[in-house]
């Protein structure tokens, strides 16, 4: 018979009583004390030696990537591909090192050893993150001595020497005649099999990311109150499950529910919206772009100049976070880069609106 105590550590204590024979290890975690438990009785029914310790307790960092992803997993949590890649190369980097020697002086000369092979400021911030994730998981959930006071401090040193930051914001919004261009040269392209201009359209209306827009299901489109379910939108908190309703406006100078009647003709709408893979998007705006000498723009900065355009045509914040799907309003504040010319513009069309007005009384 199999007891397992919970000892003060975290750690589980597994005893088995059987046939007059006793055996006892300690695990990291129940799972494992109650494989080998099962193990050990097997042996002693079969007459075997009684097996050892399965799983020992982690001495590693790399130990503790594993226990984080073997969590994760049985959960049913999948590791995105991104976090997946910096997991394999903190495997490699740091995965050896022991737990005692997870320093603060080890961190510190981990960075700036990424730095010198060409990290940037933004790649370490993440890959810190992760050490402190790893961490503090392990910390919390099975009890192991571990400190993510480590981090922090190796982090505060890394970021006064300039090794982590933030990423400088792109303020990068392509031209009327840059937009103009791209159309042109994609809807004059026989060869073209993927509609670039119709979408590149679509994108300025809706703010929608490349990946967004090529994932809609027809079966998201609302015809009778002209929204569009995007599933899954990106957010730094939650993105399984994060749908979110985005009316189809015509206030960028597209019309997205004209661009999505367009592609409804091509698609019968059956399927996706926009049946291509998002990489291949990229591949051709980038194309089009060389081809043209449109200098540093990416599909990315089409959402900044919907985006933008939706500030400028006077919407709020709120309502502009309805299209763009931001839960953090302070993060549209960059977006709202009006140039000093814009105000005289802006100072014009509320007057037009305010004669109009006038216009309009004095004739009833």
């Amino acid at each position: 018979m199999a007891t397992f105590a919970r000892l003060k550590s975290g750690h589980w204590r597994a005893q088995v009583r059987r046939k007059g024979r006793y055996a006892s290890d300690t695990f990291l975690r129940r799972r494992d004390a109650e494989t080998w438990s099962l193990e050990v009785e097997r042996a002693i029914d079969l007459g075997q030696t009684t097996p050892t310790k399965s799983t020992k307790a982690p001495m590693t960092f790399g130990d503790l990537i594993r226990i984080h992803e073997s969590d994760l997993q049985e959960v049913g949590k999948a590791i995105r591909r991104s976090k997946a890649a910096v997991l394999a190369a903190l495997k490699e980097t740091l995965g050896n090192t022991r737990l005692k020697d997870l320093t603060r002086e080890r961190l510190i000369e981990y960075g700036r050893r990424r730095f010198k092979q060409g990290a940037g400021p933004v790649t370490l911030s993440i890959d810190f993150s992760y050490i402190r994730t790893i961490l503090t998981h392990a910390a919390a959930l099975h009890g192991v001595k571990v400190s993510a006071e480590e981090v922090r401090l190796a982090r505060v040193a890394l970021s006064r020497l300039g090794l982590i930051g933030k990423g400088n914001e792109r303020d990068r919004r392509p031209t009327d005649d840059e937009i103009e261009a791209l159309i042109t040269y994609f809807e004059s392209n026989s060869r073209q099999l993927i509609p670039m201009g119709r979408i590149i359209r679509f994108a300025i209306a809706t703010a929608m990311r490349q990946d967004e827009l090529c994932r809609i299901e027809w079966t998201d489109v609302d015809l009778q109150r002209k929204t569009v379910t995007v599933k899954d939108r990106k957010d730094p908190r939650r993105k399984d499950g994060n749908h979110q309703k985005v009316p189809l406006l015509n206030l960028t100078g597209f019309d997205a529910w004209t661009i999505l009647l367009e592609q409804k003709i091509v698609t019968r709408g059956v399927g996706r919206v926009f049946p291509h893979n998002g990489k291949s998007v990229g591949t051709a705006f980038r194309r089009a772009c060389r081809e043209l000498e449109i200098e540093d723009l990416h599909f990315h900065d089409l959402r900044h100049e919907g985006t933008s355009r939706l500030f400028e045509v006077g919407l709020s914040i709120e309502r502009v976070a309805l299209v763009t799907g931001h839960k953090d309003w302070r993060m549209l504040r960059r977006y709202t880069n009006l140039k000093p010319e814009d105000l005289h513009r802006l100072q014009k069309q509320a007057q037009l609106s305010e004669g109009e007005h006038i216009a309009s009384v004095l004739s009833k």
